[in-house]
């Protein structure tokens, strides 16, 4: 029987069933796991399964027996996948599991920003209204969707989606293609410049890599409409925190929404913890594609990337 090791299974939660990988082999499954734990908990396995834990060279060769590497997730840049290819070991990932998550943490976020929800939530709570004379509180101004223009980064199969949703609310849908070329016959394709500047939401669905790294700077965002908002729900590194935070900190758009960090658990000197105001962003801990469903599907993603290899 082949052994699989699943070095981060915490990382799927423990409210959803490993099941249908166990039924493929001995699974050994570890919470999380240190750099300099990986060469001991590998060296006999057959099957690694892994999501954010870095496989490079030195924990390949640990592992004589490995035949196959999964990543429970998307991305594989925590993977060195041409020295896997040069051993005859694929790599594997998981796509399309979490699209549905990710679009509706998305428009979570818009909705919960550009209506004003948590002030007006505090307004209730806080007695504010109570102690008021009218039956309504118009202090902040929100404006509707329709008829506004949402830009999106990276038009894949989740900024496709958002598109989609986008529509249907009365949005015209743009993007700005990552990849250089337009790809879409049905969404008009935009300079990242142009898209920015005439924009009323926009959001990021790209991977990291070397043409997406760093690719919102301040210089970027000056360019926003003052009413816009950004959010990130691709990668940390795409949005330069910094820059955000001193955009966010001169008024220069309305506010953002930020689910993926440059370096994730947000470390406890990140900018976006410095914020001068933090009543305009909202911080969700990377959990966008993080649905019971999404987990459910990677995992059966997972087992039918083994089954099939």
């Amino acid at each position: 029987m082949r052994k699989i090791v699943f070095l981060d299974a915490a990382t799927v939660g423990t409210d959803v069933s490993l099941d249908p990988i166990s039924g493929l082999g001995e699974l050994v499954t570890y919470p999380y796991t240190a750099p300099e734990e990986v060469p001991e908990r590998i060296r006999d396995c057959e099957v690694l399964i892994v999501n954010k834990v870095i496989i490079g060279k030195e924990q390949i060769d640990a592992a004589p027996r490995l035949k196959l590497i999964c990543v429970a997730a998307t991305g594989t840049n925590n993977v060195d996948i041409p020295y896997a290819a040069s051993k005859g070991i694929p790599v594997k990932n998981a796509v399309g599991y979490s699209t549905e998550s990710v679009v509706q943490i998305t428009f979570s976020m818009v909705f919960s920003l550009v209506s004003k929800l948590p002030y007006f939530d505090s307004a209730v709570k806080s007695g504010k209204y109570s102690r008021g004379n009218s039956f309504t509180d118009v202090s902040e101004c929100f404006y509707e969707l329709k008829g506004k223009r949402y830009g999106i980064i990276g038009l894949g199969n989740i900024g496709t989606r958002v598109a989609q949703i986008a529509e249907a609310f009365g949005m015209e849908a743009v993007y700005c293609p990552t990849g250089g070329k337009p790809h879409s016959d049905k969404y008009r394709a935009l300079s990242l410049e142009e898209l920015l500047a005439t924009s009323d939401v926009v959001s990021v669905h790209a991977p990291l890599n070397e043409r997406t790294n760093n690719l919102i700077t301040y210089d970027k965002i000056k360019l926003m409409k003052p009413s816009a908002y950004l959010l990130n729900m691709g990668r940390g590194g795409i949005i330069n925190e910094a820059d955000l935070v001193k955009a966010l900190d001169q008024g220069l758009i309305a506010g953002a929404g930020i689910d993926v960090y440059t370096k994730e658990p947000l470390p406890a000197d990140s900018p976006y913890l410095k914020l001068k105001n933090t009543s305009g962003i909202i911080l969700t801990p990377h959990i966008g594609w993080a649905s019971r469903e999404a987990r459910e599907c990677l995992v059966r993603k997972i087992a039918e990337n083994i089954r099939n290899n």
